[in-house]
């Protein structure tokens, strides 16, 4: 496949309550075009972005994880998004995506938030991945990660960066800048999935999901409201402005860690 048409889910988050986000989620699929290939949750769409893990999170196995995997299977489309899962003892802010055959790629959040104490009750990823998917090389990101542009420079030649966050409104002007720069500097396509509401500590969070392509030109960006939207990224168009414009060729060499 050369292009991957793209859902982008935007909307409010019960706060602790996995079925109810479920049941929310559900409807914004049910009403998407057949031809999507990629639906994309915001961060812990599941629960909010709780620092009580103890209280909501689940294994690989659990509820949640067996509800992406119908809705991939039933819509015939990878759907991807951040949940709180444990594992032993440990908690972790996971990027899962699953493909409609059900395998699941997995990221492991390597930037925990620390000014929210979300350090002290996740364990930190660490290491990047690359999920393969329709013919497109799919770099994930969760929320923070989205402000290290060293830990996500395009040395893998990913075609697309994917992050999804819980980003207050505090600070969304760094989040749609941060989302531009990180297209244009690593030649890629850019979609950030933020979530809209607010949460149980009365953070206010004002959607503004967006996508840009290679050269930073904006493709959505979404207001402040429950919606969703899609859009078509395509490879033969990303390989063209590689191939005119090869900055990529001229980055720097440097080992991250």
């Amino acid at each position: 496949m050369n292009s991957l048409q793209i859902a982008i889910l935007q909307h409010n988050i019960v706060w602790h309550n996995p079925i109810a986000n479920q049941q929310l989620f559900e409807k914004q699929l049910n009403e998407l075009p057949k031809a999507t290939t990629l639906v994309v949750l915001p961060e812990m769409w599941a629960t909010g972005f709780t620092m009580k893990p103890e209280e909501v999170a689940e294994t690989m196995d659990g509820p949640t994880i067996q509800w992406m995997k119908e809705m991939a299977k039933t819509h015939h489309t990878a759907i991807c998004g951040s949940l709180a899962i444990q594992e032993g003892e440990d908690f972790y802010n996971r990027f899962v995506s699953v493909h409609p055959n059900g395998k699941l790629d997995i990221y492991d959040k390597v930037h925990p938030y620390t000014p929210s104490g979300e350090s002290k009750v996740y364990r930190a990823g660490k290491t990047s991945t690359i999920i393969e998917y329709a013919g497109f090389r799919i770099r994930p990101l969760v929320c923070y990660d989205l402000r290290f542009p060293v830990f996500a420079r395009n040395t893998d030649n990913y075609d697309l960066l994917l992050c999804v966050a819980n980003w207050p409104a505090a600070r969304i002007q760094a989040w749609n800048a941060l989302l531009r720069a990180r297209a244009i500097e690593n030649m890629a396509y850019c979609i950030g999935v933020n979530r809209t509401g607010k949460d149980a500590y009365r953070l206010s969070y004002p959607g503004a999901s967006a996508a840009y392509n290679a050269l930073g030109d904006e493709l959505i960006f979404m207001q402040e409201k429950d919606t969703t939207a899609s859009l078509t990224i395509d490879l033969d168009t990303l390989r063209s402005t590689r191939k005119k414009l090869p900055f990529l060729e001229d980055r720097d060499d440097f080992t991250l860690i």
